[in-house]
């Protein structure tokens, strides 16, 4: 009980709450404008493979513009490139309502726009991640990627659910147009952020040599590195599970499209549960074993999940592992902005926005396994995979049994420099 205060303690920050409240507006009208926009493409071409076309044309430039967005988080004012990309981002959506509105649009305007926004996320991406500790300092980061990750989680499950219903009885211009609002109400927000400025030689160095020098960070930093390639498990062996919920809902368990909907809210629950318990432990430096247990627990009740023969019992135990990967991944991001210096920040955020782009590559092969086998020997053999993979780290990385003293050490040192 002593640790309530502590679970939003983060919003006492003035500028914090402008900045959370421009990321839940933006998050929410992203969320959603996924979705719609699938229904979109299959109302355009009654075509499975074109939702798979619109998903690639989004995530690919996520792997090769996100150096790019990491190096401008480091050489300009933060605030600015957010608010710049946002513009971006409203034009786009412009484009694309004017073309619903007037019966003109087609799949390739749909893919080109989905494309630029597929370009422009990872050019803002970094530097919202970035920014985060110029508002609230390493002390009160834990907290702040804790809210972060809570928010996104609630948009990740209302977002959708609210476009599909305004998208049935308001049609798609109007739903176009409520994104838009909520676009402009981000921007709003960052206008009241305070601006964050790179350091002073930034500029002196060449473009592509700081991008290069982010790579180069990982190179000489091993417990950065490792934190990198941990979080790369279970984005790449498990996060892909997600695209086979429906075949469970409908092939497993035959509910049908309305128990997709509560199986994907279940999962949002649990992230939602899960960022909120990392709230509430955020004063405290035990990473290292919170994030084992958490794999531990995602691995163990995803093959749960896999094998159960009652849909009833899949929804707690799907639950339970989305508030397992939440908690690692927050608990492992939070590691990794402690650790690094501010001038590096935005490269190596960058490089973790990448590690999205990468989710579809993992979704290809258990595809492929489930189309085969089926899909609960596809998501057991991934999570038997992933808890290989995590006793290998935990139990030879010496890199990883340092990440408690490495992180409160960062913490004490930024205290010291705020009090100087």
């Amino acid at each position: 009980m002593k640790r309530w205060p502590t679970v939003f303690s983060s919003l006492s920050h003035n500028q914090f709450r402008w900045l959370y409240a421009s990321n839940i507006s933006f998050m929410f009208a992203m969320m959603g404008q996924f979705l719609v926009r699938s229904i979109l493409a299959y109302d355009l071409t009654q075509s499975p493979f074109a939702l798979g076309v619109l998903s690639f044309v989004v995530a690919i430039p996520m792997l090769f513009i996100s150096p790019i967005g990491g190096a401008l988080a480091d050489r300009v004012d933060r605030r600015k490139l957010i608010l710049l990309a946002q513009s971006l981002v409203v034009i786009d959506e412009v484009i694309t309502l004017i073309l619903i509105a007037t019966n003109t649009i087609n799949l390739w305007h749909l893919l080109v726009l989905s494309a630029i926004l597929g370009a422009l996320f990872p050019l803002m991406m970094p530097a919202r991640q970035a920014i985060i500790v110029n508002v609230v300092g390493k002390q009160g980061l834990p907290n702040a990627m804790a809210m972060q990750m809570g928010g996104m989680n609630l948009t990740r499950v209302l977002g959708p659910i609210i476009a599909s219903i305004l998208v049935a009885f308001v049609g798609y211009t109007s739903t176009f147009s409520v994104a838009l609002v909520l676009y402009f109400c981000a921007i709003a927000c960052m206008f009241k952020v305070h601006p964050s400025y790179p350091d002073e030689d930034m500029n002196q160095r060449s473009f592509f040599g700081d991008i290069l020098d982010g790579f180069k960070y990982l190179k000489v930093n091993r417990p950065v590195f490792t934190l990198l390639v941990l979080g790369l498990v279970p984005t790449l062996l498990i996060m892909p599970f997600q695209a086979l919920l429906v075949v469970f809902a409908q092939e497993v368990w035959g509910v049908g499209e309305i128990g997709f909907g509560v199986l994907q809210a279940a999962a949002g629950i649990g992230g939602i549960a899960g960022a909120f318990y990392v709230a509430l432990i955020s004063t405290s430096n035990r990473r290292y074993k919170r994030m084992l247990v958490s794999l531990i627990v995602l691995a163990v009740t995803l093959v749960g999940f896999a094998y159960s023969p009652w849909f009833l019992l899949a929804l707690p135990l799907v639950f339970i592992a989305e508030i397992g990967v939440t908690v690692f991944m927050t608990l492992n991001n939070t590691a990794i902005q402690l650790l690094i210096p501010d001038a590096i920040r935005g490269r190596v955020m960058a490089l973790l926005m990448m590690s999205f782009g990468l989710t579809p590559l993992g979704t290809l092969p258990m595809a492929a396994l489930a189309e085969k086998y089926g899909a609960p020997i596809a998501v057991a053999s991934a999570a038997a995979l992933m808890l290989l993979v995590t006793g290998l780290f935990f139990g030879y990385s010496k890199n990883l049994r340092k990440i408690d003293y490495l992180s409160e050490k960062a913490i004490q040192e930024d205290i010291i420099r705020g009090n100087k």
